[in-house]
């Protein structure tokens, strides 16, 4: 039974299994940096910091088994063009229910868009494994040894949920941050479009990494003016 599961899983350990492992977790490092800011932005929209912690914890529960799934079937789901057409078209209808939502609220503070947290666990997860049709494949065209792949995604997950408990303080520090966040969602969601339409049209990784990065620095450049947020209520209560 074992021999089969190891099998399955392409179990062979080699010198060169930790060089190539430690290059999975680098890229799960990498090509986290947008999911972590969108998961963190997606639970943002629960009413307090904790119950925003639980739906991270649990959504990325979820996520993890989403994501396992997917690298064990994914030489069955690369087959098919329709799933990452619906992970496209799922993560930029997350872009534009974001800004349309921004204009009808007329810079009004933020407010709650769930109204639980069974509202926002499958919105993170699912939202999770749109992000993972990308860098699942990125990760089976380094390694075709799904245990590799698997103990990656494994330490991906993890290091996934502290960057966006991270980013979710962070969200509350820049003005731009969230929008920025966004803005490589719908990045992330025309990477897939274009894969689905034309392959040789999709641009290289590296490009990729490099316009979020340059996206999340000008998210990083504006900080909100809280000092400014917390004296109004002291100077309304001055003048009365």
């Amino acid at each position: 039974m074992l021999d089969q599961i190891f099998n399955y899983l392409d179990f062979h350990f080699t010198v060169e299994a930790p060089i190539v492992l430690l290059i999975l977790v680098v890229l799960e490092a990498l090509l986290s940096a947008d999911n972590a800011i969108a998961l963190a932005a997606i639970a943002r929209g629960l009413e307090d910091k904790e119950l925003e912690r639980k739906a991270l914890n649990f959504g990325l529960v979820v996520a993890y088994v989403l994501r396992i799934s997917l690298i064990l079937t994914a030489t069955w789901v690369q087959q098919f063009w329709q799933f990452e057409l619906l992970g496209a078209a799922y993560l930029l209808w997350l872009v534009f229910q974001h800004f349309i939502s921004q204009q009808t609220e007329d810079d009004r503070p933020h407010e709650p868009r769930f109204n639980s947290l069974l509202q926002a666990i499958p919105v993170i997860a699912f939202t999770d494994l749109a992000f993972s049709l990308d860098s699942v494949t990125t990760a089976i065209a380094v390694s075709q040894e799904k245990w590799l792949v698997l103990t990656g995604a494994t330490i991906g997950i993890i290091t996934l949920r502290f960057m966006a408990g991270l980013f979710i303080r962070w969200l509350d520090e820049y003005e731009n941050l969230e929008d920025a966040g966004y803005v490589t969602v719908a990045l992330v969601g025309l990477r897939l479009l274009l894969k689905v339409v034309n392959d040789s049209l999709v641009p290289p990784e590296w490009i990729m990494i490099t316009a979020i990065f340059l996206i999340l620095g000008w998210g990083f450049s504006k900080r909100a003016d809280t000092q400014v947020q917390e004296l109004e209520p002291e100077k309304s209560e001055v003048s009365k």
